[in-house]
């Protein structure tokens, strides 16, 4: 593995976003992405980052990480729901980059994927939900939910195993946005056959999405929880890319939000989330913590 600090020329290569932000030194970005690879919590950058210079350091960090994790391979949403926003004190989504690594595992209710207990500096779980890019067509579909489930070809069952990262206190919108908004791993189910139809929409916002453990259940929540509809996700994220000067492109994943709270993970215990109303029968998705 090269060292932590050969690596971080890497982050040289700085979105365009942030030519001008006051971003955080090279040695701090070094800093944070070996606390992030050796699963330990990391102070950030202190509670007084500005977004600007979160948006920097994140675009600097990614590099960094895609040696370990594989790849960019897609999106990842965060801050979709009220709560979440109220937490971390941003009153929008938030972006970040998933990694190969991010969509490796599959796993159901009969055969669950294996994910160490451990595999972060403060591993969780969450209730979340893929899509797949059919075409590049998603970038001028506007908001019409129809014509976005036009350019998606799949659904996908996910739970998020997310790595939130940062050291007690340091919980901000900005420093959660600087470490790619604790983007590292996740398990997929089986794909569902994105319909271009009302009925499909419908049944995306009247689904109830339930996270639970092998003892007991944890969490509920409609389809609405995320932004109001789970396809509202997506314009929210084309204009965020079209403002960086990029582009979804076919192929990529993009993972929609939590429609749970981050939960930590607990050795061994299983860890179901079911879609209750989006197929004909209930669909899960399932993943072994030993």
């Amino acid at each position: 593995m090269r060292p932590i600090a050969l690596l971080a020329a890497t982050a040289l290569m700085a979105a365009p976003l942030s030519a001008h932000a006051a971003c955080p030194g090279d040695a701090d970005i070094a800093r944070v992405a070996g606390d992030i690879l050796a699963s330990r919590p990391t102070q950030g950058y202190g509670t007084a980052l500005s977004m600007e210079d979160a948006l920097c350091a994140r675009e600097k960090l990614i590099p960094i990480l895609a040696q370990h994790y594989g790849p960019p391979v897609g999106y990842k949403v965060g801050l979709t729901n009220a709560a979440a926003q109220q937490r971390f004190g941003v009153p929008h989504p938030v972006r970040g980059t998933i990694y190969q690594a991010t969509i490796r595992a599959h796993g159901t209710a009969a055969a669950p994927a294996e994910v160490p207990a451990a595999f972060g500096a403060l591993p969780n779980v969450e209730s979340d939900l893929l899509v797949r890019v059919r075409d590049e067509g998603i970038n001028e579909a506007g908001t019409d939910r129809v014509s976005i489930l036009r350019h998606l070809d799949q659904v996908i069952p996910f739970i998020e195993m997310p790595d939130l990262a940062l050291a007690q206190g340091q919980s901000t919108g900005p420093n959660l946005v600087a470490v790619n908004v604790g983007a590292r791993l996740g398990v997929l189910g089986d794909p569902i056959p994105a319909e271009a139809t009302a009925g499909f929409a419908a049944r995306l916002a009247g689904m109830t999405v339930i996270l639970a453990t092998d003892q007991k259940e944890l969490s509920r929540a409609p389809g609405t929880a995320l932004l109001g509809h789970p396809l509202d996700v997506i314009p929210w994220l084309v204009e965020d890319l079209k403002r960086d000067g990029r582009r979804l492109r076919a192929g990529e994943i993009i993972s929609l939000g939590g429609f749970s709270a981050a939960t930590p993970t607990e050795a061994g215990r299983t860890f179901t989330v079911t879609y209750q109303g989006l197929a004909a029968q209930p669909v899960t998705v399932s993943v072994r913590t030993p």
